[in-house]
């Protein structure tokens, strides 16, 4: 653990409004364009603290404008808002409440930092040179909230964004920033195989629908191991797979689900068509009918060089440093929507608890939680940016 963090005082002051802010989001989780309990509770605070607001941006969305006393730029700072449907089975105090719905990857403590800001920026109006909008964005998990709060206007104005993620993969104590591409495109596919049913003990004239599928299955991965260039990174999973009906049956059809990741669009489109590729040779192998649905997911989050320094700078003076490094992750993120309209900068927070493996308690899981001091790592960082980049002084 790094022993050498600077937490501003600024958010040492409020740790604990910060802390109990987190928990009480997290043991009222709300699933993407659900989030109505969510966004009150930010649009109430924000208001206490005399900060304009506009709610029901992309559906369930808040954006708080913090207008500076002195002329600027507009710098936007970015917290995502939805839960996950998975059932918390942590032993915690504040667990959820709400049976099948779990803030299992930390949106809930990204939520809290973004308000502990906002907390100490609004007292500092008249030191700042610009704007600051604070935007509270729902449903990041795979229905891309970013995208709908771009097309009611979050980014006018807007000259740069940043966002950070609570990350149990790694260490307490690290921040992790890259220049260029840092999570990757996330596209979707549906495949279903339709040969021909019968008796499993006389399988002459049929088509096993499940034995399509296993060799497919194999096949698709050559796409990462033979035609991706070993220094690029690229994934192909199918993680679900439905088909036969009783032990003694050869099923007539399967049906397989997945996702595919990559960095460059060169890689994105040669998934694409090695699969369809694959999956023509193996119904003309079989005698089977493939039928092949592809979804463009997200695309790859890319860090943009001047916000990238800018994060980088301020980094090192919360963790040093020896501490800030370059991350990547095959994980989807549609913060890259806004990257794609203005210059943008997405950093990780180390927030694995001490003692603890990444694989332990990994984000997605039922059992995931995370340090909550990394919190204030995450909120210190968050703050020196804006005094970097808004000349704040104090």
């Amino acid at each position: 653990m790094n022993k050498n963090i600077h937490i501003r005082k600024e958010i040492e002051d409020i740790a604990q409004t910060i802390i109990s802010t987190r928990r009480d989001i997290h043991q009222h989780p709300e699933l993407g364009f659900q989030e109505f309990r969510t966004a009150e509770l930010i649009a109430n605070r924000l208001t206490e603290m005399g900060i304009d607001n506009q709610t029901n941006i992309g559906k369930t969305g808040v954006v708080g404008t913090i207008n500076g006393a002195n002329p600027g730029q507009t710098i936007a700072l970015r917290a995502d808002m939805d839960a996950l449907p998975i059932q918390e089975t942590t032993d915690i105090p504040y667990k959820s409440v709400k049976d099948g719905v779990m803030h299992a990857c930390g949106h809930d403590g990204h939520i809290a930092m973004l308000l502990g800001v906002a907390e100490v920026l609004v007292q500092k109006k008249e030191i700042i040179k610009g704007t600051v909008k604070l935007i509270f964005q729902p449903a990041e998990e795979g229905e891309g909230g970013a995208k709908l709060m771009i097309e009611d206007g979050c980014l006018n104005g807007v000259d740069e964004i940043y966002g950070i993620h609570l990350w149990n993969y790694q260490d307490f104590g690290t921040i992790g920033i890259q220049h260029g591409p840092v999570m990757a495109a996330a596209d979707g596919f549906k495949i279903d195989i339709k040969g021909i049913g019968g008796h499993g003990a006389t399988p002459q004239g049929t088509v096993d629908a499940i034995v399509v599928a296993s060799h497919l299955i194999n096949t698709l991965q050559t796409i990462v191991s033979r035609n991706t260039n070993p220094l690029e990174n690229t994934v192909v999973t199918v993680g679900k797979i439905e088909g036969g009906s009783n032990f003694n049956i050869i099923t007539e059809s399967v049906h397989l689900e997945g996702t595919t990741r990559a960095y460059t669009k060169e890689n994105r489109n040669m998934i694409k068509q090695r699969m369809q590729e694959i999956i023509d040779g193996t119904a003309k192998a079989f005698g089977a009918e493939i039928d092949f649905e592809y979804r463009d997911g997200y695309p790859p989050t890319i860090n943009h060089p001047n916000p990238t320094e800018t994060m980088k700078t301020s980094a090192e003076k919360i963790v040093g440093e020896g501490v800030c490094k370059p991350f990547l992750s095959m994980g989807g993120e549609d913060f890259s929507y806004f990257g794609q309209k203005i210059p943008a900068s997405y950093g990780f927070i180390g927030s694995l608890p001490t003692n603890l493996k990444p694989e332990e308690i990994p984000h997605h899981s039922p059992h995931f939680n995370f340090e909550e001091d990394a919190m204030l790592v995450g909120a210190s960082l968050l703050l020196q940016i804006i005094d970097n980049k808004m000349m704040v002084i104090g």
